[in-house]
């Protein structure tokens, strides 16, 4: 077989030309979260099955999910990619995807490390290392992973935009609002398609507090949230929160019962979505019962405690709010024998996992006291846990509601100046500090004015 490069001229080994031509039509996909990539790479590898590459790149799609169901088809993958190629960029991906089959994430990021040292312009690495550097909670790397590649490449380069989007997602994940922000706008110049980086700048008007200006951009992306969007419940999430954070409550519900569950998507990262989306308005005291028990069965369904802690804190959500104890009491035993070996959740269950599933099983039993006394440590080691700041957010909102409900005041006024100096816009911070403040006048004996 002729031996062939891809887009931005990497050697691929085993492929035709028209193989390595539908390989960036599905990496294409799986940058822009549209359409079905594994269906696009599976038909390369009928007409290419030695392939290596394109075996790399199925794995990956299914490793990504976070969903233990899906990795009996990583394994399918790299079985069949076999170990056969005279390249060393390739052998190093399959040792990426082997890395990721025992569970070790930290050695996979190792190696695409490595991977884009040599070829800075390797596009799958830099999806797949992205990816990775959020699943671990690393922002830095979020950031400096794309900066280390980004002058090795140009605005011609097919797939430039995702640099950038990955880019604006990397700076607002540091705290660089106003870069991000500008990242994000230029990817989507360049690929108005790009549902990361139409979400990257989503992340930076919700750290702002920037409500209205949100709810208007995310309505202009109409097509980042269409039904063959791998991002399209995250984006309908993101528009969510911008009604949420402006109490406006029965928009949030429409949301909800509409694109964001209404499919009642079997998806884990969906999933995530509508029970995080669920535990805010639950800590508001706005529930139902309906929801709740759909979202609990979703979750009991599918029987994967302790293989991921960010899922299993919202599987714990869902079981904490529905009253299903025994749910709850079955995952904490599965997280403590995730706890055994050297894998990577098994340390971010240790730190952070387990006692954050422990705390929100208390909040959900009224033992409010006990949620304030495991959520308090947690917080200088959260980021750990995966996921962005506006994912984890939610932890610090339940230990503010734990403390309020257990009479905690002097803590929730702290709480609460910590988020307002951040997000003065917001009218749920406000709500905290001024009921904090009245009830704590009060006890005092001070007249509040």
């Amino acid at each position: 077989m002729l031996s062939y490069v891809d887009a931005r001229g990497e050697p691929v080994s085993g492929a035709s030309e028209e193989a390595i031509s539908l390989f960036e039509t599905a990496l294409a996909q799986l940058q822009c979260y549209q359409g079905d990539p594994v269906a696009t790479i599976e038909s390369a590898i009928s007409d290419s099955p030695g392939f290596i590459m394109a075996h790399c790149l199925r794995a990956y799609v299914f490793a990504l999910t976070t969903e233990q169901s899906a990795m009996a088809e990583v394994r399918a993958s790299y079985e069949a990619a076999g170990d056969v190629t005279s390249l060393a960029r390739e052998r190093r991906h399959l040792h990426v995807v082997g890395h990721l089959l025992n569970g070790n994430w930290e050695r996979a990021v190792a190696v695409l490390e490595d991977i884009l040292i040599d070829s800075p312009r390797d596009a799958l690495a830099l999806q797949v290392l992205h990816l990775s550097d959020f699943f671990l909670g690393d922002a830095r790397n979020l950031r400096d992973h794309v900066a280390r590649v980004l002058p090795e490449w140009s605005v011609d380069d097919p797939g430039y935009h995702a640099l950038l989007g990955m880019y604006a997602f990397g700076l607002v994940e540091c705290g660089d609002y106003a870069r991000a922000e500008d990242m994000g706008r230029k990817a989507l110049a360049l690929n108005p398609c790009d549902a990361w980086a139409q979400h990257a700048v989503a992340h930076v008007m919700e750290m702002q507090g920037r409500q209205e200006e949100g709810i208007d951009w995310m309505n202009q992306g109409r097509h980042h949230r269409a039904g063959d969007n791998a991002l399209a419940v995250h984006n309908w999430w993101h528009l969510a929160l911008f009604h949420l954070d402006l109490d406006q409550i029965d928009r949030v519900l429409e949301l909800y019962d509409g694109p964001i569950r209404g499919g009642r998507s079997p998806a884990v990262l969906d999933l995530i979505d509508a029970t995080a989306l669920m535990w805010r308005l639950h800590l508001r005291g706005i529930d139902s019962a309906t929801r709740w028990s759909e979202l609990a069965e979703s979750w009991e369904a599918l029987a994967e405690g302790g293989f991921y802690a960010f899922n299993d804190a919202h599987a714990m959500m869902a079981f904490a709010a529905a009253d299903r104890d025994k749910a709850a009491a079955a995952l904490l035993v599965a997280q403590q024998k995730a706890m055994v070996g050297n894998a990577s959740n098994a340390m971010v269950t240790h730190q952070v996992g387990h006692p954050l599933c422990n705390a929100l099983r208390a909040f959900g039993r009224g033992d409010y006291a006990t949620a304030v006394h495991l959520l308090r440590p947690l917080r200088s080691r959260l980021s750990r846990f995966g996921g962005s700041h506006d994912q984890r957010d939610v932890v610090d909102l339940t230990l503010m509601e734990a403390a309020r409900r257990d009479g905690q005041l002097a803590l929730v006024r702290e709480l609460a100046n910590e988020r307002i100096e951040l997000k003065p816009t917001s009218p749920l911070n406000q709500r905290y500090r001024e009921e904090a403040s009245r009830r704590l006048a009060e006890l005092s004996g001070v007249a509040m004015v």
